[in-house]
């Protein structure tokens, strides 16, 4: 199966804001800019699922209509009572517990990587049982870097350390394409 992983565009916060579960939306005129582009790199046709998140549904619901099917295990990271607040107003020994423990830490209370990770593990499982050809997955940077991991076969646990030391590098509105056997 070939996953086809698109991260959501830019949503509308400040820079420098902790943002995860917060169902946050997109700029209408940014998404209509985008979409052309989106739309040639996907296959015609495909299942798409989504995190149900503002980010994401929106999203492809411009890009499949009524045949997207909205999974939560592919929302974001939950922060707890870190989302919404400046990074720089995040005390430092709770971002330096995080840094310690970055698989097993629940920043802000929220969930831990290793969570998320398992979560969308199940999601990639239940995938792999569809026997499509393909599928789309619009969902957020930490569902996808994860999905990448579970893609080489780690288990959650590895999932989690791997996506946590990795450095973020997925654009808004990039996709990411693996094969998966």
């Amino acid at each position: 199966m070939r996953l086809y992983l698109v991260r959501h565009l830019a949503p509308q916060v400040a820079p420098g804001v902790c943002y995860g579960r917060t169902d946050l939306a997109v700029d209408p005129g940014l998404q209509a800019l985008a979409l052309p582009a989106l739309r040639q790199r996907l296959p015609a046709g495909a299942p798409m699922f989504s995190s149900p998140l503002r980010r994401c549904a929106g999203l492809a619901q411009a890009l499949g209509g009524a045949a997207v099917r909205y999974d939560p295990r592919l929302a974001e990271l939950d922060f707890g009572d870190w989302e919404m607040r400046r990074w720089d107003d995040i005390e430092r020994a709770a971002i330096d517990a995080w840094v310690a423990d970055m698989a097993g830490y629940r920043p802000g209370g929220g969930e831990s990587v290793t969570d998320m990770a398992r979560r969308v593990s199940a999601f990639y499982a239940d995938c792999m049982r569809s026997h499509t050809s393909a599928a789309i997955v619009i969902c957020h940077a930490g569902a996808i870097r994860l999905l990448l991991a579970r893609a080489r076969g780690l288990a959650p646990e590895a999932m989690a350390l791997e996506a946590a030391q990795r450095p973020h590098a997925i654009a808004y509105g990039e996709t990411v394409t693996i094969d998966c056997v």
